[in-house]
């Protein structure tokens, strides 16, 4: 089978990996670089608390394909399972963390509840006021800048076709293929794969498939090396989008942090986003409730990346409605990164097998057609 994916960020990059894995004929076009989109603008979260529940099956699959990304991709991508902490400031959230918690464990996570006297003794320095935290030692994180090439250099090995630097034109379908006009030349394929992150909710459009989709950038930094101190991913709970704050140490000592900050919106011509030095201030007032400490670092640099949000802040996966061949993988809503190899390996699956072990019926791209 011949497959197109169109969009080169960690999404299209995996799919196209898991696809030419099960023999499939793949073509993926990137109309900048790979990776240079939502992805290398990640924090690098792999995480699966607080997400919805419907998501989780697809975060298990995916967090089993972290486990294994080193050997199966052949390089370090950084992936480091140091767990994921959310500290706890007042009763409301506290409330809701525990009603999450019971929620999520018939969907196989657990997450350990800490009070103040286990937060200081087995993270110190983390949250000197928070009353509570929950643990989930299982996660953690991963170098955006390194997975989405590492994933193209291996589709590339098993003989999948990777153009970058190509701007699609057209996109017809004749009722048997796909054919795609480019900026460097026409490809045609059965299948296609719409993994076109923000500007994906375009190419549904051209199908007859309206997604009610907002291009947005987050705002994230970075500071001076420090001493390596801080291991598990470090965020909140709250119901304030002021308060909601994140933060992680990498091996060679900066905090990468975000949140605490209104995402911009973004045109999606061009699609680059910048980040917002007024709003630095406020965002690591936010950062420091978290780790008092980084008020004495330095931030060396900040930016930001166009992303795409959904509605229902779900994404879009699965069978096109009107298409026959036709498929979606995008619309992550800026929690998609810790989802990437599962979204691969399952769009995969559909593609090959016309099934998928994974539920995926809540991602339906004609969801909001149904609602209406």
């Amino acid at each position: 089978m011949d497959v197109i994916v169109l969009g080169g960020g960690l999404m299209g990059t995996a799919s196209a990996y898991f696809l030419a894995r099960r023999g499939a004929r793949v073509t993926l076009i990137e109309r900048n670089r790979i990776g240079a989109g939502a992805t290398v603008a990640s924090f690098g979260n792999i995480r699966r608390t607080g997400r919805h529940l419907t998501q989780l099956p697809l975060a298990h699959r995916s967090l089993r394909l972290w486990g294994e990304a080193e050997k199966m991709l052949g390089r370090d991508v950084e992936f480091r399972a140091t767990g994921h902490i959310r500290l706890i400031f007042d009763e409301d959230s506290l409330a809701d963390m525990r009603a999450y918690a019971e929620a999520a464990r018939p969907w196989g996570l657990d997450l350990e509840e800490l009070g103040p006297p286990e937060i200081r003794a087995r993270f110190p320095g983390l949250g000197p006021e928070a009353i509570a935290a929950s643990f989930s030692p299982q996660d953690g994180s991963g170098n955006p800048r390194l997975i989405a090439p590492a994933f193209a250099e291996a589709a590339r090995k098993l003989g999948a076709e990777i153009a970058e630097a190509t701007e699609v034109e057209t996109i017809r379908h004749t009722g048997s293929s796909f054919l795609i006009a480019s900026s460097k030349g026409a490809f045609a394929a059965e299948c296609l794969l719409n993994t076109a992150g923000a500007w994906g909710a375009r190419i549904a459009a051209q199908f007859g498939e309206a997604v009610p989709l907002d291009a947005r950038g987050p705002q994230m930094g970075v500071t001076e090396p420090l001493p390596h101190r801080i291991l598990p991913v470090v965020g909140i709970w709250t119901r304030n989008k002021d308060h909601g704050a994140y933060l992680r140490q990498v091996e060679r000592g900066n905090i990468v942090f975000g949140g605490a900050a209104e995402r911009a919106a973004v045109n999606l011509d061009p699609g680059h986003a910048a980040a917002d030095p007024m709003r630095l201030r406020t965002q690591l007032r936010a950062v420091a409730r978290l780790l008092p400490a980084i008020a004495q670092a330095t931030v060396i640099r900040t930016w930001s990346g166009c992303e795409g949000y959904v509605r229902d802040m779900l994404p879009i996966m699965g069978r096109s409605a009107t298409t026959p061949r036709l498929f979606h993988a995008f619309g992550f809503s800026g929690h998609g990164f810790q989802l990437g190899p599962g979204v691969g390996d399952a769009m995969a699956e559909l593609i090959m097998t016309d099934r998928c072990e994974t539920p995926l019926d809540d991602f339906r791209v004609d969801r909001f057609a149904r609602a209406v």
